[in-house]
């Protein structure tokens, strides 16, 4: 789930600072790794400063330094730094992530091996060649994460509840909020706290996730998480790794591919601008039957890992599947004036989900 959405408020860093940096240049000594001036030293985008390349030592490093100016920044930094401890005190069956090589809690940096042909889940998507294989051992790996004992981990687990959904923006959103936001933004908060049935659904869905067993979870798994190199399947950035309701991961996989049945219609943006409310929305069905294989998939490989998954975890996960179509719907309004018809129309998909998951789940490929 895109958990910057909400913060956008405390991104004032330029790009391309960590590169170059002082404190870049000490980390990558205190570790041995030497200096990072190859030729393939870049800067990829991202909610964080990051750097990857090649030292002079050889090694490949990707290198993230986490935004101070962002409150939890320290908390992100742990999870990061706790998860590669848990998974090295046990590691989860059939899950890959690239090995960390080392961390600054001062610095708030953390350097891992830098798999640089690897391909992104997002981009294996986008060329259709995300296949339902992959999928199949996307949901082994997260159940197999989610089958692993909390008591392997060498210090206790972060156990605070995930930040989204908002519920508490669904009354009123901070000033500070409000100041920042786009017209578009504004619509959508305005859309949210309007609709009564989606804010009493959506807060019965965060009591319900507090009720159940926690399990060590990833809570922001996207496809861009997602590398693949050399047939292994790796799972990437443990911000947000802590105990939580398992159906959340299960939920923002199937939320991917709902979302982009959204997304494909049709990709050309003039297109787009022509088609009605119901175009978009009969073309999604279409779309979702064409991608719901992946779904299907994953969610074999998982259950196949878990064992017997009761349907009230595909109900949850369902209508974390809808929230995440909110959820990007509210990132994608953060740059524009007003709210557009494609962003309105996932909204409304998302809503149905949140709405009546014991019913989507089927559809969306979550069968019991």
């Amino acid at each position: 789930m895109t958990t910057g959405t909400l913060m956008r408020a405390e991104d004032a860093r330029g790009p391309g600072e960590l590169r170059g940096s002082p404190a870049l240049a000490a980390f990558l000594d205190r570790l041995g790794l030497g200096e990072l001036t190859g030729r393939d030293t870049a800067t990829p985008l991202g909610s964080n400063q990051s750097v990857t390349g090649t030292t002079s030592s050889g090694a490949k490093v990707f290198v993230k330094q986490l935004d101070r100016q962002k409150p939890d920044a320290p908390q992100r930094w742990a999870r990061i730094v706790g998860f590669d401890e848990f998974a090295a005190a046990r590691p989860v069956p059939d899950l890959w992530t690239p090995r960390l090589l080392g961390a600054d809690e001062q610095e708030l940096l953390v350097a891992f091996e830098w798999l640089d042909d690897a391909v992104t889940g997002d981009s294996l998507a986008t060329d259709d060649e995300f296949t339902d294989d992959l999928a199949y051992r996307t949901g082994r790996a997260i159940g197999g994460l989610h089958t692993t004992s909390a008591d392997a981990a060498p210090r206790p687990l972060d156990t605070s509840p995930p930040m989204l959904p908002p519920v508490t923006f669904l009354d009123a959103i901070p000033l500070a909020t409000y100041v920042l936001s786009s017209g578009a933004m504004l619509d959508v908060w305005r859309l949210l706290q309007n609709d009564a049935d989606l804010r009493a659904a959506l807060t019965g869905l965060r009591r319900r996730e507090s009720t159940v067993p926690a399990v060590p979870a990833h809570c922001d798994l996207r496809l861009d998480q997602l590398l693949w190199q050399e047939n292994r399947l790796y799972v990437c950035d443990w911000e947000e790794f802590r105990l939580a309701d398992p159906a959340r991961d299960v939920g923002s996989f199937a939320g991917e591919w709902l979302y982009r049945a959204v997304l494909g219609i049709p990709e050309a943006s003039a297109e787009r601008e022509q088609l009605s409310h119901q175009d978009i929305l009969d073309r999604g069905v279409s779309e979702l039957a064409r991608l719901r294989g992946r779904n299907v998939a994953f969610w074999a490989g998982y259950r196949e890992a878990v064992g017997q998954v009761g349907s009230e975890v595909a109900a949850r996960a369902t209508a974390f599947a809808g929230w995440h179509l909110i959820d990007r719907m509210i990132a994608s309004a953060e740059q524009q004036p007003s709210l557009d018809t494609m962003n309105r129309a996932a909204a409304g998909i998302g809503r149905t989900a949140v709405l009546r998951p014991e019913k989507f789940a089927r559809t969306i490929g979550l069968e019991g």
